[in-house]
């Protein structure tokens, strides 16, 4: 089981909602309540060997903004350039709905080769929502049987799928090094209804939920997490 926390260097996430590393985590919030800039910041400052961000339906303008940013943002943990421990996985809104629903496996596919090397691997997917959509489309275009807000009655099933292959994994070498697999993935709710499919679906299977608040971000309370909102349930394995 997962047993030492991921340090993100945020004292609001890592004091009181810690992150295990090989473990799950969401930030789900209404748009504008800053998840690409929360993510970011995971991504900039946490203690990993290399970073996945998977742009799931994202903007093209986020995407391009990543893009050009990362190369001149020095890493805090080698002190060379971000870019050089970062894989990011462009898919933009604009680019086919089949390609959404294979981005998200891409990027595990590559966090799990990187684990079973004994590296620690963390995977931004951004966004899961969007991810959900595209299954939906797919989903009606092949004319199965609908579910909760026309998303496939699968949805529950296949969230877990994708969350559950984070995790720790021990190798068989004279050090018996440990790789990890960390995955944390925004859902954007319409209108920040947190009783929506995806959300209620996602948050039955993380085990930490940074829920962001509309009300903080417009007060630029960043990072809008509201204390009131969020848990983790990390806390008995990471007590020692």
């Amino acid at each position: 089981y997962p047993s030492v926390p991921l340090s993100t260097s945020m004292r609001l996430i890592d004091t009181f909602f810690p992150i295990a590393k090989g473990g799950t985590g969401c930030i789900p919030g209404p748009f504008g309540a800053g998840k690409t800039v929360l993510q970011g910041l995971i991504a900039r400052y946490s203690d990993v060997d290399i970073v996945i961000v998977v742009a799931c339906g994202e903007r093209a303008g986020e995407v391009v903004e990543t893009i050009q940013e990362f190369p001149d943002m020095p890493d805090p943990k080698t002190g060379g350039s971000l870019m050089d421990r970062t894989i990011i996985l462009c898919n933009t809104s604009s680019m086919p709905v089949a390609a959404r629903e294979a981005s998200i496996y891409m990027g595990i596919t590559l966090a799990e080769y990187y684990q079973s090397m004994g590296y620690d691997v963390l995977m931004i997917a951004d966004s899961t929502s969007r991810w959900a959509q595209a299954m939906r489309e797919t989903s009606g275009r092949l004319e199965e049987i609908p579910g909760e807000e026309a998303f496939p009655a699968y949805l529950d099933s296949a969230i877990k799928n994708v969350y559950e292959r984070a995790g720790v994994v021990q190798r068989y070498d004279e050090h018996g090094t440990t790789g990890t697999f960390t995955m944390i993935g925004t859902v954007s709710p319409a209108g920040g209804n947190f009783e929506e499919p995806v959300t209620q679906s996602t948050l039955s299977t993380v085990k930490t939920f940074l829920g962001l608040s509309a009300e903080r971000a417009y007060k630029r309370f960043y990072p809008a997490v509201d204390p009131l909102l969020s848990w983790s349930r990390y806390w008995q394995q990471l007590k020692p």
